[in-house]
């Protein structure tokens, strides 16, 4: 099952790197899609900041870097696979 959890805000390719204000929450080991036009791809979260500092959870409203595996473009969706 699959649950929208944000959209990619930004995208900082030289660290790849996505940052998004989650609209639910999000832990380290939790799997996400990034899903957009061009985009889809899934993994496992391994690393999350919030304001440049490691964190093992997350909730909504909070606005947090993922490190991801692959490409991703503003706008594209994220979603929490359970």
């Amino acid at each position: 099952m699959e649950k929208e959890i944000g959209k990619v805000e930004d995208y900082f390719s030289k660290i790849g790197v996505i940052a998004i204000t989650l609209s639910g929450s999000l832990k380290i080991g939790d799997k996400i899609k990034v899903k957009g036009a061009t985009t889809e791809f899934e993994q496992v979260v391994e690393s999350m900041q919030i304001d440049r500092k490691p964190v093992k959870a997350a909730r909504a409203g909070d606005s947090v870097g993922i490190k991801v595996k692959d490409l991703a473009r503003k706008t594209d969706k994220i979603y929490k696979i359970s």
